[in-house]
């Protein structure tokens, strides 16, 4: 199994935060979100990491020399990372189509390791992770469920959906050979027909409507994880999540 982890973006929203550096790079008791990334999916002997990087993409290249990983990890340039996220996905193409079991895994994500292990060791050949106890909003993305079958994801939710419950999710994604060989065609359509500004979820999303019985989910309610997104996160972060991580 091999893992793409999506690191081009700016991360406008955290303004001085992370000094010009990309999130990824961001200390948590003095270890990077990316050295940490790293530390747990060697534990998972992911035979190879993929990152695409974009924004200051040589202070990424820089940590992976000095981790002593050029080895095991490689990297993937958007030059396009001012785009939308659906352009990292498709810079990844041919790794999507190398016909290998993989990991889509968003860089900017302080984590419980069981929350990796449940994804790696589902019986879901192609999963997401749901979390129920989270905060409603617009920021989360959501994924909802009916008679066990997940049938939307996405941020704005059609509120005369039927569904039985939602959750939010992780942004870390399981796929089969086939099912990436999918994911990557999907992208390729995106990113030539001028929707190279979309997130990238809503490729996946797309698929999931297509055809929900291809798609399984963990629920990883009770494990603790943040996705870093605004000044406030880090805060949450160092105070309610890393002393649980410990």
């Amino acid at each position: 199994m091999k893992a793409i982890i999506l690191a081009a973006g700016v991360g406008k929203r955290l303004g001085k935060e992370t000094g010009n550096s990309p999130k990824s790079l961001l200390k948590f008791d003095e270890i990077s979100l990316l050295e940490r990334h790293f530390q747990l999916l060697r534990c998972f002997k992911i035979e190879e990491i993929i990152i695409v990087v974009g924004y200051q993409s040589k202070m990424i290249k820089d940590e992976i020399t000095r981790l002593n990983l050029n080895n095991w990890v490689k990297t993937i340039d958007n030059p396009h990372y001012t785009q939308g996220s659906v352009i990292s996905l498709w810079c990844a193409k041919e790794i999507l189509e190398g016909g290998n079991d993989l990991l889509l895994m968003d860089a900017d994500v302080l984590y419980d390791p069981h929350i990796l292990e449940r994804l790696i060791n589902t019986k879901h050949p192609n999963c997401f992770l749901l979390d129920r106890d989270f905060e409603a909003g617009v920021e989360p993305v959501k994924l909802c469920v009916k008679d066990g079958l997940l049938v939307e994801f996405r941020k704005e939710i059609n509120p005369e959906l039927n569904y039985d419950f939602w959750g939010e999710s992780v942004g870390f994604f399981r796929f089969s050979g086939k099912g990436a060989k999918i994911l990557a065609e999907r992208a390729d359509f995106y990113a030539k027909n001028n929707l190279e500004n979309e997130p990238y979820e809503d490729v996946i999303r797309d698929l999931l409507l297509e055809n929900p019985d291809n798609f399984g989910y963990e629920d990883i309610t009770g494990y603790s994880w943040i996705e870093i997104d605004f000044p406030e996160d880090i805060i949450k972060a160092k105070k309610n999540i890393l002393p649980k991580l410990k």
